[in-house]
């Protein structure tokens, strides 16, 4: 009896020891998660400081894009992911995007936008298409809106366009997405995964995209073909040795 009391009075120590040792384990953590904070707020303002020194860049770069005939269509074909929503007629409207921007708001984290800016073209009226994320800081849900589109007569490509539903769209839940689809759409800008794309990857190098190698298939060997060109010659010869047998003969 005297044994299991002791052991009980143990075990009630250990407790009060593991209940000091989880008060400290809880300090050390405010530390860190206050250095950790501390962190955050100079990676931010590091970021806000280079995307300033980037600015300039970026305008030197579509001022020289400009000086390339189809330079953001050809970009946006060859990636992989964005071209997957594009339709025929979207991609004949797209050949009068003259200049693509990405813009992060002042303090970064609390959302971008994305202008797309457009010659005159039979499609729509305006010069600037706009998609605008607000990413949800201060308590605020993430929400996107989009500039309205003034389609010209009988060029409304949100209704003219069939939804395509190939297995590479299935797989990525894009079976009723089209480009025009996807810039309208603002029920869901968290899983904006288009958006992403263009902030995050077309965006920072385009140029990587617009230069991809088109890709030569080169044509097949008929073998068959080829075998019977073969077979022809070895049959013409086959006849000339025939006929200079017949003519030795007749001699």
């Amino acid at each position: 009896m005297a044994s299991a009391v002791k052991k009980a009075k143990k075990s009630a120590e250990a407790l009060v020891d593991e209940s000091e040792a989880l008060e400290l384990v809880d300090g050390c953590q405010n530390s860190i998660d206050a250095l950790n904070e501390q962190a955050s707020e100079e990676i931010l303002k590091v970021e806000q400081k280079y995307n300033e020194l980037r600015k300039p860049h970026y305008q030197r770069r579509n001022d020289y894009i400009k000086r390339v005939s189809n330079f953001w269509i050809v970009a946006i074909m060859n990636h992989p992911q964005i071209s997957c929503i594009l339709e025929q007629e979207e991609e004949d409207c797209l050949q009068y995007l003259e200049k693509l921007e990405v813009e992060e708001f002042e303090d970064i984290k609390s959302g971008y936008r994305i202008l797309f800016h457009f010659e005159e073209n039979p499609f729509f009226d305006n010069t600037v298409l706009t998609k605008e994320f607000k990413l949800g800081s201060n308590g605020e849900s993430p929400s996107s809106t989009s500039t309205t589109i003034k389609w010209k007569p009988e060029h409304d490509l949100t209704k003219m366009l069939p939804k395509k539903m190939d297995s590479h769209r299935r797989k990525r839940g894009l079976e009723n997405r089209t480009f025009f689809d996807w810039f309208t759409d603002n029920n869901d800008p968290i899983n904006d995964d288009i958006a992403e794309l263009i902030k995050d990857d077309l965006w920072p190098n385009p140029l990587q995209y617009y230069l991809v190698p088109d890709i030569e298939v080169e044509p097949e060997d008929d073998e068959d073909g080829e075998g019977g060109e073969e077979f022809g010659e070895e049959g013409d010869e086959e006849e000339v040795d025939e006929v200079e047998d017949e003519e030795e003969k007749a001699s």
